[in-house]
């Protein structure tokens, strides 16, 4: 896939945010994520849905990673309510 400025732009502006490098970039913004505000407003649970749809194989780290996003923190950091929450709605999905 060849992208242009303005992609290459996007994915740039989303991987200024903690956890989100430009391989989930583009899966956000095939998803029509293509700003950190569209992420917050979004949230992790369904933009991840979202991306697992797509990609079946998406694994929890995804998850955490977007969530670690929003909260502006390595996904390590989340709280343990946080990631029990996410670990919780993972399960749902399968």
């Amino acid at each position: 896939m060849i992208m242009n400025r303005k992609d290459l732009n996007l994915v740039a502006l989303l991987t200024t945010l903690p956890n989100i490098g430009p391989t989930l970039a583009k899966q956000l913004q095939a998803i029509a994520i293509t700003t950190p505000e569209q992420l917050k407003s979004t949230g992790s649970k369904v933009a991840f849905t979202a991306i697992k749809k797509a990609n079946p194989h998406a694994c929890i780290q995804l998850l955490y990673s977007l969530q670690g996003a929003i909260e502006n923190c390595a996904y390590p950091q989340l709280s343990p309510a946080t990631r029990e929450d996410l670990k919780q709605f993972f399960r749902s999905l399968l």
